[in-house]
């Protein structure tokens, strides 16, 4: 194995890996050739390792899986260098679109092709939906969850509140599975965890960082009081969006629409749109979101803020996480947490489906999309098609 590989030999991999980031958690298990297989820089194992742990924190999965293939490989500095390299091609040609966009948006063919844009989106909602409810509703206690999430929701109530009561709710509603070994672990392990955390390099690296991040936002504030309350609100959305990056949508529809009036839920679909036909993640839509309301500047600060708080939560994690993932009491808040993120995603489908003005070839084109997607079709083609079809017929 090749230990304390050079940061810029990580970031450059991986900001050429980044340049065909399409697929969201797809580009997991090219992550995992790239750092396991071509470069040998990880243990096969210890990567399997960092995926069950990037499915438990906040942020998005394959931007988490990168960041902690660079931590193994290259320490904290690595990490940093593989998750920025992985994301720049995303803000790059976020930016970019985000341009056209403001640009280009009044002329009739490009109206045509975003109008189907938005019924792709609504397609892609649903398909998350499903996908996420096939793989957590499992007992009465998640449908009881995920209906409570939803109504609350569509009710015009926080998805944060709706988070943390669920996973509080988690706690009592399932049924416990091995309580007694849990508790006597963690009471045993509780002093060696805090030495291991004062000990731990990337938990140091993750201090840096925050002091680093902290001093940005004070500049932020002095220069441009509203930049920095946007980008607090970035870093909001992405501290409490468990299950990747489709987590951040029930989050960016209730603090940029339903919230603050930022943008009409019909132009935060254009950036959703948009962030499907970049690579990297769906929550690259934050530079779009940060473009129309603060220009270049505000793209990139809206794009730091939105992966910051997540990566600093991989940093304090990593070193632990074998510790308490069995914990009983915490799978059991998790799998609330995770319960609450369909009904979210459910009540993000129905305000998106009110937000567009239906005909026959809208619903005939947003069916086919969910059809594709549910039959695997890659996503980037699903929503070129249906931007040339929308042209043609709305």
């Amino acid at each position: 194995m090749e230990r304390n590989v050079p940061p810029l030999k990580l970031f450059l991999a991986f900001l050429r890996l980044g340049c065909t980031a399409f697929g969201g958690p797809a580009m997991v298990k090219y992550i995992k050739d790239l750092s396991c297989k071509k470069n040998n820089w990880v243990k096969s194992k210890d990567f399997d390792h960092g995926v069950a742990l990037v499915q438990t924190i906040p942020g998005a999965t394959a931007m988490q899986a990168a960041a902690y293939a660079g931590l193994k490989a290259g320490g904290g500095i690595g990490s940093l260098a593989a998750y920025t390299g992985f994301v720049l091609p995303a803000f790059l040609f976020m930016t970019i679109l985000s341009v056209v966009y403001m640009h280009a948006i009044d002329l009739k063919p490009v109206a045509s092709c975003f109008l189907g844009f938005k019924v792709i989106v609504v397609a892609i909602v649903a398909n998350a939906t499903m996908s996420f409810g096939k793989k957590i509703i499992k007992a009465w206690q998640d449908v009881l969850l995920v209906a409570a999430a939803a109504g609350y929701l569509v009710m015009k109530g926080s998805p944060v509140t709706v988070i943390v009561l669920c996973g509080l709710a988690g706690i009592f509603l399932y049924p416990m599975h091995g309580e007694g070994q849990g508790a006597q672990d963690g009471e045993a392990s509780r002093e060696s965890i805090v030495s291991m955390l004062l000990a731990s390099e990337p938990v140091r690296f993750a201090g840096i960082i925050t002091a680093i991040v902290a001093a940005v936002m004070l500049f932020l504030f002095l220069i441009d009081p509203l930049l920095a309350k946007l980008c607090a609100l970035m870093m909001k959305i992405d501290f409490f969006a468990y299950g990747g990056g489709y987590a951040s949508l029930p989050l960016m529809l209730h603090e940029i629409v339903d919230n603050r009036h930022l943008l009409t839920a019909k132009v935060l679909m254009d950036g959703i749109a948009l962030g499907q036909v970049t690579p990297g993640p769906i929550v690259i839509t934050a530079a779009f979101v940060g473009y129309l309301l603060k220009g270049f500047l505000g793209a990139a600060a809206c794009t730091w803020a939105i992966f910051t708080p997540s990566f600093l939560v991989l940093l304090l994690v990593a070193p632990v996480f074998e510790r308490f993932k069995n914990s009983p009491v915490f799978r059991k808040c998790m799998r609330g947490v995770l319960a609450s993120f369909v009904g979210l995603l459910l009540a993000v489908f129905i305000s998106f489906v009110l937000a567009i003005s239906w005909n026959a070839a809208s619903v005939l084109i947003g069916l086919a999309a969910f059809i594709a997607l549910y039959r695997k079709i890659d996503i980037l083609w699903v929503v070129l098609a249906g931007g040339a079809l929308a042209i043609i017929f709305l």
